[in-house]
């Protein structure tokens, strides 16, 4: 009698037990990819919760894991200490939308239309939101952590300090911009952003602010009062 060729084991066949379990080491990768992904993301929600609560100085990595609901070894598969932690946090968070300024497509109409809509989106995703907490852990505990600070000067400031120079020199070449030594300090274009997220925290419940309504009036001053028709 010839004998019935049986059907290869795949190699997760192979390692399942007599029920047709299969050990959770041979899952797919794509699921275990998932999952870390997952824990990655709760662990730097969690992170930036306590950053928050706590500052950056006294919050602790056992925090941040009870918070995230995984083990305080589970944090070192994925971040080396709380430092690189909070720098991941400034990538998702803070630089995607300092990112959308040098990402901005060339006017189409005025120089003045395209940094009153940047500014007035950065003053909707900060203003009021964990990302303008996160700014304004920066402003606080900066200091006391240079390498903190120049990690955010890095990935934010410097990027975000050389697209309003590119649209101010735009502005000034197509003669929208009088004065030409705004260039060298593009600071001045976003300083009501600024003052906006730091008098939010600390002087809003006294006198609150315009934030939007601000941003136009020095827009005024910058590119001359808008004409009605």
């Amino acid at each position: 009698m010839t004998k019935k060729p049986t059907k290869a084991a795949t190699p997760t066949a192979a390692r399942a037990d007599a029920k047709g379990r299969v050990p959770a080491d041979a899952a797919p990768a794509s699921n275990r990819a998932t999952r870390a992904a997952e824990r990655r993301s709760a662990i730097v929600e969690a992170a930036m919760e306590e950053f928050i609560a706590r500052g950056f100085a006294a919050t602790r990595l056992d925090d941040i894991a009870k918070r995230a609901g995984v083990a305080k070894g589970t944090i070192y598969l994925h971040f080396k200490d709380k430092e690189s932690m909070f720098e991941e946090l400034v990538r998702t968070v803070i630089v995607p939308v300092v990112a959308k300024l040098n990402a901005l497509p060339p006017p189409t109409g005025s120089v003045r239309d395209l940094v009153e809509a940047f500014a007035g989106n950065f003053l909707k995703e900060v203003i009021g939101t964990r990302r303008g907490d996160l700014v304004r852990l920066i402003v606080a505990e900066g200091p006391r952590f240079p390498s903190v600070a120049d990690f955010y000067y890095r990935e934010v400031v410097s990027r975000g300090i050389a697209g309003m120079r590119a649209l101010i020199e735009l502005g000034i070449a197509r003669g929208e911009i009088r004065e030409k030594n705004l260039a060298r300090y593009p600071q001045i274009l976003v300083a009501p952003a600024m003052i906006a997220v730091i008098w939010q925290s600390l002087f809003a419940r006294h006198a609150p602010l315009d934030a939007q309504d601000m941003l136009r009036v020095h827009l005024d001053l910058i590119f001359g009062e808008r004409r009605t028709t």
